[in-house]
């Protein structure tokens, strides 16, 4: 298989994949379908196009053209899109958890209060910014790596790293740190950490937040490659959610192999001659439909080993 192919899989495989953890961990330990995962991606594109806009003429002033400018800018625009996610994960707990969090049919209610709060977000964002696509800075720079032959962009390197690093980090805290013990109690039996004296809707704060920077960390790389719209979140949540039914709601190990798994059908068919891009949404879902019928507990997962 060819480098340059191999590249370009693991770069879309990077972004699902973090997209998919977070409404599978969302899932497993709140059970919460949150609908309103893509509006958050396309606040925090926002939010990062706007921060940086607003701070680059006093990068440009105190430090010029140099490589601190570059880091500045880049630190900004990923700490803007990733606290900006966080926030929206706060407002759809105050909006979508603690109202009906104790209320029967808990789950369809938060689907349903989430779809809305998806459109409402991604109509508000239409008629502030309009329909014109926003372009961000380029986080890692511009210019390619040559290796085997292969021409490797920065933004591609940059991207699986980073995206990489992101998710070792959340699984070294919900492994490590006492709150993400808690979550994974969660997880493993809901009603058990319950007599353990975990709180659900302690839990739930965090989670949100987390998953909402998570898909604030997606925006800010994936807008390295596409720019940034009020509909930008749409096909991440999509994929996002079929990836994470793929790998089995609850398997964080499931929805990062399911990512691989589309990343590397997705790039394959794209340069099938006969198949070509008109024909990748297709076989991915063709391939997922496959997978759920055969096992419909999911590559990892927990499919069918929901909560009552």
């Amino acid at each position: 298989m060819d480098l340059g192919l191999i590249i370009y899989a693991l770069n879309l495989a990077s972004i699902y994949a973090l997209m998919a953890i977070g409404i599978s961990i969302l899932w497993s330990s709140v059970g919460m379908i949150n609908m309103a995962h893509g509006a958050t991606f396309a606040t925090s594109g926002y939010a990062a196009w706007f921060v940086s806009g607003a701070l680059k003429p006093a990068i440009a002033a105190t430090f010029g053209k140099t490589v601190m400018a570059s880091v500045m800018m880049a630190s900004v625009v990923m700490l803007s899109a990733v606290l900006a996610g966080a926030f929206c994960g706060a407002v759809i707990y105050a909006l979508a958890f603690l109202p009906i969090h104790d209320k029967p049919n808990y789950s369809v209610r938060s689907l349903i209060i989430t779809l809305a709060l998806n459109i409402g977000v991604v109509q508000s964002l239409l008629w502030y910014f309009g329909p014109r696509n926003r372009g961000l800075p380029k986080v890692f720079g511009f210019g390619r790596w040559e290796l085997l032959d292969t021409k490797i962009r920065y933004d591609q390197a940059g991207t699986i790293v980073g995206a990489s690093l992101v998710m070792i980090l959340t699984l070294a805290w919900l492994r490590y740190s006492r709150r993400g013990l808690e979550v994974r109690a969660m997880m493993q039996n809901a009603e058990g950490a319950a007599y353990s004296g975990i709180s659900r809707q302690a839990t739930a704060l965090p989670v949100l937040m987390l998953t909402g920077a998570l898909a604030g960390v997606a925006a800010a790389l994936l807008s390295q490659t596409i720019f940034v719209s009020p509909t930008a979140g749409v096909i991440p949540l999509v994929k996002g959610l079929t990836i994470a039914l793929l790998g089995g709601l609850g398997s964080v190990s499931g929805a990062v192999a399911a990512a691989i798994l589309i990343g590397f059908l997705e790039a394959i068919v794209g340069v099938i001659p006969f198949l070509g891009q008109r024909y990748v949404m297709f076989a991915t879902f063709s391939f997922i439909i496959l997978v759920l019928i055969f096992r419909p507990r999911g590559i990892g997962g927990l499919l069918d080993n929901t909560r009552e």
